[in-house]
Parts: structure tokens; C-alpha cells; sequence
């Protein structure tokens, strides 16, 4: 199955995995690295993309009102 919201990797279909390798995240993303006993390797990045958020609120007893949420 390949659509908008997978990606299909059918290479790797039937292949045997030497190691499994997780590299922790150093600012890049978060690596797997997949060794192959054919001798191919596989990499794969999980990125996270940085979200500003704020909000505008009137404070008080109670539960704030908010009066604008900001998102970029």
C-alpha cells in the first residue's frame, strides 16, 4: 500500500536484518540504522519540526478566558 500518508519500502521485503542500531537524537532527529546480512543498510530519520505556540488570556479566579490562540 503507497499513499499520502505511508511510505512503502518493498526492498527491504524478504531481507534478513544483521543488526538494528537506534541513535539517539543530537538535534538532527532520531536515526535507525538497519544492517542487512545481504550488505545493504537501511536509515531511517524522525525529525520533529518546531511548533511556536502562544495564547492570549484574561486571568482571574477561576479557569482563564482565552481571547486568542497564536500557532506558526
Amino acid at each position: 500500500m503507497n499513499d499520502e500518508n505511508s511510505i512503502e519500502c518493498s526492498e527491504l521485503s524478504g531481507k534478513i536484518i544483521q543488526t538494528l542500531r537506534i541513535y539517539k537524537d543530537t538535534g538532527d532527529g532520531t536515526e535507525i540504522q538497519i544492517n542487512l546480512t545481504d550488505g545493504t543498510s537501511f536509515s531511517y530519520s524522525v525529525c520533529q519540526t518546531p511548533v511556536a505556540k502562544a495564547i492570549l488570556y484574561r486571568g482571574g479566579a477561576g479557569t482563564p478566558q482565552v481571547l486568542r490562540d497564536y500557532e506558526i
